[in-house]
């Protein structure tokens, strides 16, 4: 028994320590502050050395042990060839990227100098005779790493996670030295960067150096899973999961699938499996069901390793409707797919999102506007945003980053491509891989495409995001902005629109930097940008009806210079009226109208239309005006090379006014839509009625609403359609059409 005097001295033994930990702890907290003069996100007074990024990192494949290496870490700026640094030159808070204000540090790395981390780190004692696994979830880019001073490996890849089995680095006693480089040329290199530049400016941004995501440790026996390939059929009423372990000879394997109501097991002795879901609950945005996972490796009948996952039952595929049109089905059902062009940039951590909480309300927010997918834009995230994306219901359309096209480039993308595909694979949100973006670094896209498709025969391909297509894949994917456009019908393939939007609203207080901001189109308030926001979607309506089957709005934030987004930067505000933008996206999943076309564009029927590039006389617009001196041509009109536009009638003086008669059989048009592509200004009559007046350009065909008098000026019998088009500088093209819109009767 103790004597009290004993007692009391341990007592105060044990309060020294906790009075020594504490203050330990608040001088690290005191040591660290994020980078001050930038515009930070809510989240950002969440972050602290203690607390950052603390949630399991791999969802799709969790074990119960594992130790989190986030926090502050030492690290050096050197030039690129020197040895290891003799000293450090300050305190970094992994996992943020160097120049990220949430790092602490805020200094650019060139494409001369390497970057160093280093840390300590204890293992809990239980993990001995274990193999100890450490896993990187994203470094950018080139990496080598040491432990205890032995190399244990190195990576070449920003975007995927690595793993490196450290095992016999490890000391038996004391703690262990954990010491990572990097180098990153950014924009200067062969490595897919996404929009990272060496000097930011318009769409290009901030460099991202060093890690960037989740560092940790795992604990695994000899015999260990290394990857599931989970693969749902709806149309077979099963799932298929393939494991890939180390040293598993001899060993069986085991699956178990469950959900409400609902459990299933498989086994084998090749690891290759499939459960039998007699009746699937079907994961889609309405009803995100996820089915629970448990998969085992057992040796002599007792289990050697055990992960929990999860999966989707859901579908997706290009189909004709009944109409005999391709669109995307999910699930066997047309979906419209729409949602906005999602970069993934934060202000204080540039690639990482501050919490877990600011990643997910992201997702949120895009479900709130109504949208039902994202487009995650040339950045591969890490596993959690995609966990977050299965749980919440949004389609993600999978951009791969973009590379230069240097010696060395083509071989790295489609390494990188091909691990971007593995690493994400289990994830049913993910349903369309996108190698290519308007040309940047693009190269045999033939062939990219072929090898993905094959690769992963589950998922669509969209071979090329704008401008680029190569006639391959399962969509023709145009840009528009800030448009909308429609590419013309294909037989095989379905026909999208990629980008379109990008209005502009900067924010005072809330802004990158304080002037020079930039959008496709400015607007001077929240009202204005809602009520041209409501506009463009409005007129998605008749391109939906005439078979476009996806679009994407640019943007979900505000990055950088740009002010596009719907909401700010900094995550502070909604930019626009949130319920009136969400109504009007809701519509876009109602069956699609039915369009009836009144007069055709030369895309769809050319035909020929009385035109003067002299001045004609005043009244030349009204429908009673004689144009027989005119002369007559097929539309449209204007200078071979113009974007999107196939000329059939030269058209190279500063204006030119046409005019062309058609028939109609009835005055109930619906809603009546004008169909224009313009180079430069125009102006629009129907019967002596001024409808539209619009400036600048359209880089393809786009929908316009006209004036309310529109539809009043027309009649059965005849009719007359006049523009007058005007052009200052660079192509120019002018070609219209009408068609009318009527909903269905739901």
């Amino acid at each position: 028994m103790f004597s009290e005097q004993a007692c009391l001295s341990k007592f105060s033994r044990i309060t020294a320590v906790l009075m020594l930990t504490a203050c330990m702890l608040c001088a690290a907290e005191a040591a660290y502050k994020p980078v001050e003069g930038r515009i930070m996100t809510r989240w950002a007074k969440d972050v602290s050395p203690e607390r950052v990024h603390p949630e399991y990192p791999r969802p799709q494949m969790v074990r119960k042990d594992w130790k989190n290496l986030n926090g502050l870490w030492e690290y050096a700026i050197q030039p690129k060839d020197a040895m290891r640094p003799s000293a450090f030159d300050g305190e970094i808070l992994v996992p943020f990227a160097i120049e990220s204000a949430l790092s602490g540090v805020g200094k650019t790395v060139t494409s001369d100098q390497r970057l160093w981390y280093r840390r300590t780190f204890d293992l809990p004692a239980d993990w001995a005779d274990q193999r100890i696994l450490l896993h990187f979830g994203a470094v950018d880019w080139e990496t080598t790493v040491w432990v205890n001073g032995k190399e244990v490996g190195s990576h070449k890849g920003g975007f995927d996670p690595f793993t490196l089995d450290i095992t016999d680095a490890i000391s038996k006693q004391g703690k262990q030295e954990l010491l990572v480089s990097v180098w990153d040329p950014t924009d200067a290199g062969p490595q897919p960067r996404g929009k990272q530049i060496r000097n930011p400016h318009g769409i290009w941004y901030t460099p991202v150096t060093g890690i960037w995501q989740t560092v940790w440790l795992e604990p695994v026996g000899k015999t260990s899973i290394r990857s599931l390939k989970i693969t749902p059929d709806i149309d077979a009423r099963q799932v298929r999961i393939v494991v890939d372990a180390r040293n598993a000879a001899g060993c069986t394997f085991e699956a178990k699938a469950r959900t409400a109501g609902f459990a299933s097991a498989a086994a084998g002795t090749e690891g290759d499996m499939t459960i039998a879901i007699p009746e699937p609950k079907l994961w889609s945005p309405d009803s995100p069901h996820l089915y629970d996972l448990t998969v085992r490796v057992l040796k002599d009948g007792r289990a050697v390793d055990t992960v929990d996952a999860y999966f989707g039952m859901r579908k997706i595929a290009v189909q004709k409707d009944e109409t005999g049109v391709n669109r995307l089905f999910l699930n066997n059902k047309a979906l419209f797919q729409y949602g906005p062009l999602d970069q993934g940039w934060w202000p204080d951590g540039l690639y990482t999102a501050p919490t877990d909480e600011a990643l997910r309300y992201d997702l949120e927010i895009t479900r709130e506007l109504g949208c039902n997918m994202l487009r995650k834009h040339v950045k591969v995230e890490p596993a959690r945003l995609y966990y977050w994306c299965d749980k919440l219901g949004l389609l993600v359309w999978q951009d791969m980053p973009s590379a230069n096209n240097r010696p060395g480039s083509h071989d790295q993308f489609e390494l990188e491509l091909k691990r971007m595909i593995d690493a994400f694979y289990n994830h049913p949100s993910i349903v369309m891989w996108v190698p290519f973006n308007e040309g940047w670094g693009q190269y045999d896209t033939e062939r990219v495409t072929a090898w993905t498709k094959k690769y992963d025969p589950s998922r669509l391909v969209n071979n090329a995001s704008g401008w680029t297509d190569k006639g391959v894949g399962d969509v023709h994917d145009i840009h528009a902005y800030p448009g909308p456009a429609c590419p013309p019908l294909e037989e095989s393939r379905a026909v999208v629109l990629g980008e379109f939007g990008g209005l502009g609203l900067p924010v005072v207080g809330h802004t990158w930097q304080d002037q020079k901001n930039w959008g496709y189109r400015s607007y001077e308030d929240s009202a204005a940008l809602t009520d041209a926001y409501i506009a463009l979607l409005q007129k998605l309506r008749p391109l939906i009806g005439n078979g476009l089957a996806a679009a994407v709005y640019t943007q979900t934030t505000d990055v950088e210079i740009e002010v596009n987004g719907f909401m700010t930067y900094d995550r502070a505000m909604i930019k626009m009226d949130a319920a009136r933008i969400a109504e009007a996206a809701r519509k876009l999943y109602l069956p699609p109208p039915v369009v009836t076309t009144v007069i055709a564009t030369s895309e769809i029927a050319p035909s020929d239309w009385a035109y003067t590039t002299a001045q004609p006389a005043d009244d030349w617009y009204k429908g009673e005006f004689d144009d027989s001196t005119w002369k007559r041509g097929p539309a449209g009109f204007g200078t071979r090379g113009t974007p999107g536009t196939v000329v059939r009638t030269q058209w190279n003086t500063s204006d030119i006014w046409i005019r062309r008669s058609f028939d109609l059989k009835t005055d109930d048009l619906g809603d009546l839509q004008l169909i224009i592509h313009h180079d430069e200004d125009a102006e629009v009559y129907l019967n002596g009625q001024l409808v539209l007046e619009t400036t600048g350009y359209t880089s393809s065909y786009a929908v316009m609403s006209m004036k309310p008098n529109a539809a009043r000026a027309l009649k059965k019998g005849a009719n007359v359609i006049a523009i007058h088009c005007r052009q200052t500088s660079g192509g120019q093209y002018i070609d219209a059409g009408l068609v009318s819109v009527k909903e269905r009767a739901r």
